[in-house]
């Protein structure tokens, strides 16, 4: 397209060719002015720039904020065409509105039919979010809500904050967030919310259109769409304080920018503050206490596993019905007996397709007690019998082939196949710290354990010398084995496991492993020492974490003191959790014994770690409001990124090797 400048010098120069006035400088000035467009037309990709203006309301009908109103029907219209996007969950009405309504864009305008009886002296809004975009480039409207009253006057209050995952901090997007004016904890459960409005990207949510008075403000990941907490899985978030919202006249400092690089000026808006504009809800799920049967796997023929909705006191009865079951399993239960495997000792049992038996155990009722019950099952194998023996039968015939080219050739070969081996992960990790300790993790359930062929050496000079060790089943790990030492820093060790140390149910043996351990030095090494305030007394588990928000370190505290030894250089974060029952790990909440979640809490900056540091913190985890604290490098729910549209155009700016600024759009 032409600028205007370019226009108007043509215009100018073909009007002089016209009365025949042309001269040396109007030919000069069309040619490089043509030169000019030619040569930008042929850099430039795509033809030009993209929109990215969003679109605008232009009017409305009934008017925005129109009092007594009647009618079901409510057009939105803009300056261009929009489109909506995933309206169902992102468009959120307020009172709810229990039949869904219909909303649909036509061209330049939006339809909203409601299909609930209107309330009488009742304001109503409509919160799109960012649903509203234009046609063309995807540019979203923003955070646009309509409102509209049925009496005679519009209530235009305002209560804002941020929803966060209880055991993270995590924005969360898209829950629903309400007010109840009926203060009793019971509302929640027996009443739809009275506003509601739903969290951005941000975890940032505005409920408009509140009238004066006390209000409790919950968040719900509502599955079922009836606006109360109904199902004990819905995510869910309470604040303990009443809100009484309110306004005042402020004013806030608004910076003008001439680009990308320079102010203009900065000026000062009058504007009207609503309050609370900074609640934070820490959201949870409630620990399931409905105990019943979720399934039966069989995803290998020589064992099956029982999947339970919530731990149990006990292990269900089983009663085989089609084989006989004396001493027929090894029992590998989790450590809270939800989920039970059961490993068939008998090779008959392993190649029987269907295991039919009776499974016994306590389920909760509908008045939540624990009543004994009884299921039949048919236990079938991923793969059938008939299958597996035509598999093997080809392994077989394989490995035949490969031992009568070996003996064709005058090479050594079996003349029996092998038997399988128990397959064994040594985990030994080659930057081993003084305490760490070695995993020793089997395929099978082990029948037999011999740990005089377990060995391990240390190398002191040049010699090797036998070390003491002492090796123990992993707490609540099936088939781990943890091989403990007291590892010396700088000192090279030799973990030696010779074949037939284990044993499993079926005979299968292991193979011999072989591997060194060089412990590094304490100059390898950083130490963190954190002094948090405010919290001597207080139980606590502070955590050193990695890049990705996964605990690395851990240690328990209740004087307000936290110490991390033999932590390897690089960059970590930290959190805490508040161990109320010093169970050592973090607690859900309960809505009906209104009990929050644990505590949880970030310290604001990355801790850089370097070789023979000693890092000294001091951490006063309530200094700052909680979504505040963590860290963005690790916040996995990032705020929406710039538009697409103004990377676009960032790259056609910086192919044609000029500057670009966005707009700025409010």
């Amino acid at each position: 397209m032409l600028s205007k400048y370019f226009k108007s010098t043509v215009a100018h120069t073909l009007c002089l060719f016209k009365h025949r006035r042309v001269d040396v400088v109007s030919l000069m000035a069309l040619s490089s002015v043509l030169l000019v467009a030619s040569c930008a037309r042929m850099g430039a990709p795509d033809g030009g720039w993209y929109d990215e203006t969003p679109p605008h309301v232009v009017s409305t009908s009934p008017q925005e904020g129109a009092t007594n109103v009647k009618q079901h029907k409510i057009y939105i219209n803009f300056n261009e065409y929009v489109k909506l996007d995933n309206a169902t969950e992102k468009v959120v009405v307020s009172p709810p509105q229990l039949e869904m309504p219909e909303i649909k864009e036509e061209g330049k305008h939006i339809v909203v039919t409601l299909k609930d009886t209107l309330k009488q002296n009742t304001t109503y809004t409509i919160d799109f979010s960012d649903a509203i975009s234009d046609n063309n480039e995807g540019n979203p409207l923003g955070n646009y809500t309509y409102s509209f009253s049925t009496g005679a006057q519009t209530d235009t209050l305002q209560v804002a904050g941020t929803v966060l995952d209880a055991s993270n901090l995590e924005p969360i997007q898209g829950i629903l967030v309400g007010l109840y004016s009926n203060l009793a904890d019971s509302a929640f459960t027996a009443l739809p919310m009275l506003r509601v409005s739903r969290t951005d990207s941000r975890g940032y949510f505005v409920i408009k259109g509140v009238a004066p008075g006390s209000y409790r403000v919950y968040a719900l990941q509502d599955a079922d769409g009836n606006y109360r907490f109904s199902q004990k899985a819905e995510e869910l978030a309470f604040s303990d304080q009443l809100v009484s919202p309110s306004c005042k006249p402020d004013i806030r400092q608004d910076t003008l920018w001439r680009d990308s690089l320079h102010i203009d000026s900065i000026i000062q808006v009058h504007y009207t503050h609503f309050l609370p504009d900074n609640l934070v809800l820490t959201a949870f799920t409630e620990k399931q206490t409905d105990h019943y049967f979720l399934k039966c796997e069989r995803t290998e023929p020589n064992y099956f596993t029982l999947f339970f909705s919530s731990p149990a006191d006990s292990l269900p009865r089983i009663i085989p019905m089609n084989f006989k079951g004396d001493d027929a399993f090894v029992v590998e239960p989790s450590a809270h007996n939800d989920t039970i495997t059961y490993w068939l000792k008998d090779t008959a049992l392993v190649n029987t397709d269907s295991l039919q038996l009776a499974l016994q155990y306590f389920k909760t009722d509908s008045t939540g007690k624990l009543v004994p019950a009884t299921d039949t099952l048919d236990v079938l194998p991923k793969i059938p019998h008939e299958r597996r023996l035509k598999m093997e039968q080809k392994t077989y015939d394989k490995w035949l082939k490969e031992q009568n080219k070996k003996r064709d050739k005058g090479q050594p070969y079996d003349s029996v196949m092998p038997r399988p081996l128990i397959k064994m992960d040594v985990n030994a990790p080659s930057d081993f710290a003084p305490d760490d300790n070695v995993a020793i993790q089997l395929s099978t359930p082990v029948a037999q354990l011999d740990t005089q062929r377990i060995h391990l050496y240390a190398k002191h000079d040049t010699l090797w010398y036998k070390a003491r060790f002492k090796l123990v089943p992993t707490l609540n790990q099936n088939r781990q084995y943890t091989l403990m030492a007291e590892w010396h820093p700088g000192i090279e060790y030799s973990v030696e496991i010779d074949s037939m140390a284990f044993t499993d149910i079926y005979g299968n043996v292991n193979a011999s492993y072989k591997n060194g351990i060089k412990v590094k030095t304490e100059d390898d090494f950083a130490s963190v020492m954190v002094s948090l305030e405010n919290f001597n007394g207080k139980h606590a588990v502070v955590q050193l974490l990695s890049s990705s928000d996964e605990p690395v370190k851990q240690v328990a505290t209740s004087n307000g003191q936290a110490m991390f030894y033999y932590v390897n250089p690089g960059t970590y974060y930290m959190r805490l959790f508040c161990d109320d029952n010093q169970n050592g790990v973090w607690d859900t909440g309960l809505y009906s014994e209104h009990r929050q979640p644990e505590a949880t809490y970030y310290y604001p900056k990355a801790i850089e770690c370097k070789s023979k540091w000693d890092v000294n913190l001091t951490w006063n985890p309530q200094q700052l409001p909680l979504n505040q604290q963590k860290p963005g490098a690790i916040t996995k729910q990032k705020a929406e990124k710039q538009k697409k549209i103004q990377n676009r155009n960032l790259e056609r700016a910086r192919k044609l090797g000029i500057t670009y600024v966005p707009k700025m759009v409010n």
